[in-house]
């Protein structure tokens, strides 16, 4: 007991020290700029946690988003989803679409860090970005976005430094995503010499030439970055960018208590609202209640995110070989067998559209839903496969397990509520997010709520989720269909926009019609924001985006 007590008194004296220190921070970052934190500091709450700060590690939403204000990429996508120049201020492309030469701004540098002689951020180079796509391919360095070059840069010389501010990117064959690719945060610039000081604490310890900087981060409790004075950008006017002075994120796992802080205004804004409190914010069509207009800011925009449940079909596998879900026809009794449409309505408040096209989902110009046929809610259907599937009104089907997170245990529970009215039985089971995408990568999760979120605007990012040579991530399901295959490699070396929409759609259909997904809906990025946050714009990519943000008084 004597030595519980000793450790927890232990544990608050440490809490109470690292407040004092972010406080600290706070304010001498605050007085960097000669204005009170409150006015300069952009504070959110990272409910799930950031497991790494490393670029190399960014594989969802919670490390995007730090890592986007600490590092830069080549390129990068504007609100337009268009590939605009970032660290590299042009490029050419050969007539064989092979090699790629990038032109480097030389203006660039490095945050300042022990790593660099006398403390001093030295200048990015070409070098700097050959070390860190090599990185990335690496086996050693064991990032999931490993698989983002495989089989599309050159085996032998991929990346090249002709001097300082020209970069060489050479392909095996013609890849028009690839700018898309080299605008994930997975290829951010880093520096070796951070690297190798911190080996793995590099994670928790990040140099990058990003508009922030790191300061400080207790896990579990806030992370605190300052603004780099040395950044690169400039607004319009020849105003050095970012405006804001620092970026507090904290890491509260109660959205309750995060609804909180919000309120208080104690958060600049918060992502998505939790079920627990929408319908008190919102209508059912998705606008602010009275009470809240003119207190607080919706914003609500398409957003390249599809949410599914993801079915594993590899036939290997003895889950497979055993389960009722080997059967097209079941799959596609499922598709069929509740109510897309009704269930946005009523647990999304209208926040979404229903996702019954293919799996590219609405908002990339190849999306066409008049041409790709998904499902649409059609019990009468969904009972006639089952009857054709050998269970007639769902005698004989084994219970079907579906693995979710806690926050979609409700809508889980709406559609296996559905489901049992066509005959088909659902046990919804609750787990925590890392067992799951620990269970969907090792192919042990059969039925699995998964989404996926756009890395660059490109339906090859989406189709590229069913494609038989990549392994999980981010090909959960283990789908492989040889024709799918073919018609995804000869869409990516179709230069023609028209043409390769057209191979796109046939793709998805194809997979469609296969089902080892059910879609859900089209996603839409929801954020509250204070009255007081000016210059923060959504995006299709909901990446957070913090250069031209700024805090009125």
């Amino acid at each position: 007991m004597g030595n519980m007590l000793v450790k927890r008194q232990y544990r608050l004296i440490k809490g109470a020290c690292f407040l004092c220190l972010v406080s600290c921070t706070l304010f001498l970052v605050a007085c960097y700029s000669g204005k009170r934190s409150d006015k300069m500091i952009f504070r959110y709450n990272a409910d799930t946690g950031i497991p790494s700060l490393d670029p190399a590690f960014a594989k969802n939403q919670s490390m995007m988003w730090p890592a986007h204000q600490l590092f830069n990429t080549l390129v990068e996508v504007d609100d337009s989803l268009r590939i605009v120049p970032s660290l590299a201020k042009s490029w050419e492309i050969s007539d064989d679409r092979l090699l790629f030469t990038f032109h480097l701004r030389d203006d660039i540098f490095f945050h300042e860090d022990d790593a660099f002689p006398a403390g001093k951020g030295r200048k990015m180079t070409a070098a700097d970005v050959v070390y860190s796509f090599s990185r990335i391919m690496n086996k050693q360095t064991a990032s999931p976005g490993g698989w983002i070059f495989n089989g599309k840069v050159d085996t032998l010389q991929p990346f090249k430094a002709i001097n300082d501010t020209t970069f060489q990117l050479r392909l095996i064959r013609p890849y028009h995503p690839i700018l898309g690719i080299l605008s994930m945060q997975y290829c951010s610039i880093v520096a070796k010499e951070a690297v190798d000081k911190y080996g793995s604490d590099f994670r928790r310890h990040p140099v990058g030439t990003g508009p922030f900087q790191f300061v400080v981060w207790e896990e579990g409790q806030a992370l605190v970055l300052k603004k780099n004075a040395r950044y690169f950008e400039k607004d319009s006017a020849g105003n050095r960018l970012p405006y804001l002075d620092g970026i507090k994120i904290t890491f509260y796992d109660s959205k309750a208590t995060e609804f909180l802080l919000f309120r208080q205004k104690q958060l600049s804004f918060i992502n998505d609202i939790d079920a627990s409190f929408k319908d008190e914010v919102l209508t059912k069509k998705g606008a602010l209640h009275k009470a809240w207009e003119g207190k607080i800011t919706l914003q609500a925009t398409p957003y390249l995110n599809i949410e599914y449940l993801g079915i594993l079909v590899d036939s290997t596998n003895v889950l497979v070989r055993n389960s009722p879900l080997r059967s097209k026809k079941i799959r596609q009794a499922i598709n069929y067998g509740f109510d897309r449409r009704k269930m946005i309505l009523y647990l999304r408040n209208s926040l979404g559209n229903a996702a019954e096209s293919g799996f590219v989902p609405m908002g990339l110009p190849s999306f066409n839903d008049s041409i790709v046929k998904g499902y649409q809610y059609d019990p009468a259907q969904s009972r006639q496969l089952l009857a054709e599937a050998g269970f007639p009104d769902g005698k004989g089907l084994p219970v079907i397990k579906l693995l979710t997170i806690p926050i979609y245990a409700e809508m889980g529970n709406f559609i296996a509520r559905q489901l049992e009215e066509t005959g088909i039985k659902v046990q919804v089971e609750v787990m925590q997010k890392a067992l799951l995408i620990d269970m969907t990568a090792n192919s042990t999760a059969l039925f699995f709520r998964g989404s996926w979120i756009a890395d660059y605007p490109d339906a090859e990012n989406y189709l590229s989720v069913f494609y038989s040579k990549n392994p999980a991530p981010p090909n959960y399901t283990r789908y492989k269909n040889p024709q799918f295959d073919a018609l995804l490699e000869k869409a990516l070396v179709e230069t023609n926009d028209s043409i390769r929409y057209i191979l796109y759609r046939k793709a998805d259909q194809l997979m469609m019609n296969d089902a080892p997904v059910v879609p859900l809906w089209y996603d839409k990025a929801v954020r509250l924001v204070q009255t007081n946050v000016q210059g923060f714009t959504p995006n299709a990519l909901n990446l957070l985006e913090l250069r031209r943000t700024k805090i009125a008084d």
